[in-house]
């Protein structure tokens, strides 16, 4: 008798092919990729002869319970210990190799890192970079600092034709104070890190980049800013220390004695003033606070009133705009008799000054953020103007 295939039992028929790989897969086929194994151990340097070190591996993945974890530490390709997480001492000095091996059963992953250990009399160096601070800002106050690194860049005497702050300073880094650990040690290495959130050598830690090497460096060509630097040292008997400090560099620039034109067509006059400003919380590189200072005569000596109409009264004023051309802040609505801030304001000037805080760089939905600004003095009147001075302050310390 001939077999007749109904139509439900090939469909039936069909959806067992279909279905045949997920069904006799082979379990042991996973990607590789999925297991992976992770290590750190503590205390992570300074490790003496004898010293307990602990070793974990619960950032291996998966992390669900189902792996086997195999110590080797004396590279001899045996098992020394099991476990997630192992205690192992050293009774000899030298660089060591520690291998973990996880494996889930069908598929294995191994990490490999050396430590060095040093012998157990071995003494620690003291890593310390030398504090200092410019003995005044730049309207010759005195700064009293004894904590960070603090350094004004004031630039009094720029032209017209340069309205960019874009100069940069040099700062030392001295390392001199540092100590070696004892008199028959020596320091054999000196390293800076001059930004702690970039890992430069793709080794997992983000302040041991080699920037610079020595007792004492140069760092050259450093904006104005709050930066967090980190000195790495090593001795003669391979121990480690480090030290950290603050760098705080502000700055001031001023221009005199130059002419605002008169506004003659009835849009206003304006002089563009370009600025680089930093807030970054997450960095720590956040600007306290940027000032815009304006001293011009009441009165241009020049100008001849109209009868019946006081048109020689000038009145110039301050915007800010970020980097997206938004108007952040201005002096306008600061009345004539507004207008004498700070301690010297002669009877005969105007002076009006904006002030704009740290918050108005951040970057929440009524900030401005930060990046490059523009400071604009705009001069509505017909008649022109020798301004006294214009200064920009940019204050991080």
């Amino acid at each position: 008798m001939k077999l007749q295939f109904g139509p439900l039992l090939l469909a039936g028929m069909m959806v067992l092919v279909s279905l045949s790989g997920c069904i006799f897969e082979d379990p042991g086929s996973s990607s590789k990729s999925e297991l992976l194994a992770v290590f750190s151990y503590s205390p992570s340097d300074n490790i003496r002869v004898g010293d307990t070190i602990s070793f974990d591996a619960s950032s291996s993945t998966p992390n669900d319970g189902s792996l086997t974890y195999r110590w080797d530490f004396d590279d001899d390709s045996s098992v020394d210990k099991t476990g997630m997480t192992a205690e192992w001492s050293f009774d000899s000095p030298g660089s060591k190799t520690i291998v973990l091996t996880i494996s889930d059963g069908s598929i294995t992953s191994e990490q490999v890192r050396e430590l060095t250990v040093v012998a157990a009399t071995a003494v620690a160096p003291s890593a310390e970079i030398t504090q200092y601070n410019d003995a005044e800002d730049c309207e010759n106050n005195d700064l009293d600092e004894d904590t960070h690194i603090v350094v004004w860049m004031c630039h009094y005497d720029k032209s017209q034709t340069d309205r960019d702050v874009s100069e940069t300073t040099s700062i030392t880094l001295d390392a001199s104070d540092s100590g070696a650990g004892s008199s028959d040690e020596y320091i054999s290495e000196y390293n800076w890190d001059i930004d702690l959130n970039i890992d430069a050598d793709n080794d997992g830690d983000f302040e041991n980049d080699v920037d610079f090497s020595g007792e004492t460096v140069t760092w050259a060509d450093v904006e104005p800013g709050e930066y967090k630097i980190k000195l790495n040292i090593k001795n003669s008997q391979d121990m480690v220390d480090s030290d950290t400090i603050k760098v705080y560099v502000s700055y001031a620039a001023k221009w005199s004695d130059f002419e605002m034109g008169g506004n003659t067509s009835g849009s206003g006059v304006e002089l563009d003033f370009d600025v680089s400003i930093s807030y970054d919380r997450d960095t720590g590189n956040t600007i306290r606070k940027a000032v815009a200072e304006l001293t011009y005569p009441q009165q241009d000596g020049d100008c001849t009133n109209v009868p019946g109409a006081n048109n020689c009264r000038a009145k110039l004023d301050i915007y800010a705009y970020n980097e997206e051309g938004d108007e952040a802040s201005n002096t306008s609505s600061r009345g004539l008799d507004q207008r004498s801030d700070g301690d010297n304001c002669d009877e005969a000037n105007d002076c009006v000054f904006l002030t704009m805080s740290s918050y108005i760089f951040g970057d929440g939905e009524t900030t401005y953020g930060d990046g490059d600004w523009t400071f604009k003095i705009k001069n509505d009147k017909q008649n022109d103007l020798q301004v006294e001075s214009f200064i920009i302050r940019l204050v991080y310390v």
